[in-house]
């Protein structure tokens, strides 16, 4: 049994480093994972850029890594239907139970949430950019074998999409504008076709990921990199009913506020790395708008395994490089730059 584990490490903004560090004993009522592929999401771009995504402040060496998937190679003790060799998905949440939101089925909102990858808690959580980690074992869903790992360490990205349109209801029939061509943004599109939405228009400032929502399948995009008259103007012929607000700006939550209909739903899905986003309240209140926020995803992480092992998401259809783990502080570099990239995931080898 390997003794020694490299770790993607975070010890301050732009400073990654690979990290070799001994494994303690596996834990009782843990499993250990061999890493298979993990995706660089946005949230590691933010703490590589910035020390902290959101709220959420990088104060002491931190593992990235929350899209991950894997193999079984140790078990601690009982392990319900897993054995070592199982090929798993990881969700990256540890959810209480116990708390409030747990009990009324939040599980996103637990109060208690052990969530990988994440400086929300001090110590902070370590994540799976790591050859070797551990999970307890209802973070594991087991995969078919013709599900690369590379798909699998998707599931968690799409699960956030498919929360996000979950929280703004019914939307059969309806029109939306997404804000943000980047994976999360790309996603929300697919969820929201697959929950039967009408048309989807796509803005963005970067000619590059507009042009892949284009080829994913969007009905129209839009570049407001010189302004947004012509935004405006289709908003004006045709109203949108919702909004989703994936840029993390606030010029993205303005726009979306400003040219969805009277009595339209915002979702706010981005982060913005300070925290803080100006929100246009006389708007919110003269046109009636529900403004809502979409945070991680609950059960919708099996929906999300399920849809990509039957093949109703194309989840690789976003990979525009693979990279090694042992290249991520490269790979995260590649990922920032949104000419050459939509979605990197990085591999075992």
């Amino acid at each position: 049994m390997t003794s020694m584990a490299l770790a993607a490490t975070l010890f301050g903004a732009e400073d990654l480093r690979m990290v070799e560090r001994p494994l303690d004993r596996l834990a009782p009522g843990m499993v250990r994972i061999r890493f298979g592929a993990g995706g660089i999401c946005g949230s590691d771009m933010h703490y590589f850029r910035h020390a902290r995504t959101g709220d959420f402040v990088v104060t002491s060496p931190l593992v990235l890594g929350h899209e991950i998937a894997g193999k079984v190679i140790e078990i601690g003790g009982a392990a319900p239907g897993l054995k070592i060799g199982d090929r798993v998905a990881v969700n990256p949440s540890r959810w209480c139970g116990r708390c409030t939101p747990c009990r009324e089925g939040r599980l996103n909102l637990c109060e208690n949430i052990f969530f990988m990858g994440s400086a929300s808690k001090t110590p902070h959580m370590q994540g799976g950019f790591a050859t070797t980690f551990d999970a307890v074992p209802e973070q594991c869903v087991k995969i078919p074998d013709h599900v690369p790992y590379q798909a699998a360490a998707l599931a968690e990205p799409l699960a956030v999409c498919l929360h996000a349109v979950a929280r703004a209801g019914d939307v059969s029939g309806k029109s939306a504008v997404l804000f943000g061509a980047g994976p999360i943004g790309l996603l929300t599109m697919l969820a929201a076709r697959r929950a039967g939405i009408a048309e989807v228009t796509v803005v963005d400032i970067a000619a590059a990921p507009l042009a892949f929502a284009s080829r994913l399948g969007a009905d129209r995009v839009v570049d407001v990199s010189g302004g947004d008259d012509g935004l405006k103007a289709q908003a004006a012929a045709r109203p949108f009913d919702i909004a989703f607000e994936v840029s993390g700006t606030a010029a993205g939550l303005a726009s979306a506020i400003g040219i969805v209909r009277r009595g339209g739903i915002v979702v706010q899905i981005g982060n913005l790395p300070g925290g803080q986003i100006p929100v246009p309240a006389n708007a919110v209140m003269a046109k009636e708008i529900d403004l809502r926020g979409s945070f991680r995803f609950g059960v919708e992480f099996m929906t999300a395994v399920e849809l990509i092992s039957d093949g109703s998401v194309d989840v690789l259809a976003l990979v525009t490089a693979e990279r090694p783990l042992a290249a991520a502080p490269d790979a995260m570099r590649l990922a920032l730059d949104r000419s050459q990239s939509v979605k990197v995931v990085l591999t075992a080898h």
